[in-house]
């Protein structure tokens, strides 16, 4: 991934383009989990100083896309099946709590034609693996933010590239079947029908089939 050249960006603009373009890479599943992030290699295909990239690593790292293994080489993180667990588990707690919020406005008429409306996009023929990934993770981003519930929504969004990279790592034949509609309607029904219990059971019940999914890793032939 190579970032043009931008004589006229001043450093904290390039800093920024740096992050944008290293988060990118390991969210679409160019860098993958366990590859090897070198300073002096990235700084040299993206045109910009060490100490730039440096900068960008230190971000990722707090972000948990990155992690820093032997002598303090870094690295994409790997997620062990228990974080993968804990991660779905803490996902189930911010969308349950969204869900809940979303009853208790008294607007659940417009959210739920809103989710519908975010749910026709899972189905584009179009659509390639990142973009379908794309399309489910909005879904659930749009879920916490018609909550109100603005710490919510950024608590949501801190963890929402350590989820990509569980997903994209998965590739499409493990991870497309649980991006489907139907997997995601009964949260909108228990919405629509102002029952904050059946939501969070359905959203539980979401997370707990994907945290198996993606805990147990590729399956061996």
């Amino acid at each position: 991934m190579v970032v043009e050249s931008l004589p006229n960006l001043d450093r904290s603009t390039l800093r920024e383009r740096t992050l944008q373009a290293l988060r990118a890479a390991i969210t679409t599943g160019r860098y993958r989990p366990g590859d090897y992030l070198g300073e002096g290699e990235l700084a040299t295909h993206l045109g910009v100083s060490r100490g730039t990239v440096r900068q960008a690593l230190w971000h990722l790292q707090h972000e948990g896309l990155v992690t820093a293994g032997h002598r303090a080489t870094l690295r994409v993180n790997t997620l062990t099946p228990g974080e993968v667990r804990e991660l779905f588990r803490v996902r189930a707690s911010l969308e349950g709590l969204a869900a809940r919020q979303i009853v208790s406005s008294g607007d659940s008429h417009a959210a739920t034609g809103s989710l519908r409306r975010a749910l026709t996009r899972l189905t584009d023929p179009e659509a390639d693996f990142a973009g379908r990934v794309d399309a489910d993770l909005a879904f659930h981003l749009l879920l916490c933010q018609l909550s109100g519930n603005r710490v919510l929504v950024d608590t949501w969004r801190h963890l929402e590239g350590r989820v990509r990279v569980v997903i994209m790592a998965a590739g499409p034949i493990r991870a497309q079947p649980l991006m489907s509609p139907d997997r995601h309607e009964p949260i909108i029904d228990a919405i629509a029908d102002g029952d904050p219990e059946a939501a969070v059971d359905a959203i539980n019940g979401y997370m707990a089939s994907a945290a198996d999914h993606f805990a147990a890793g590729p399956r061996r032939p």
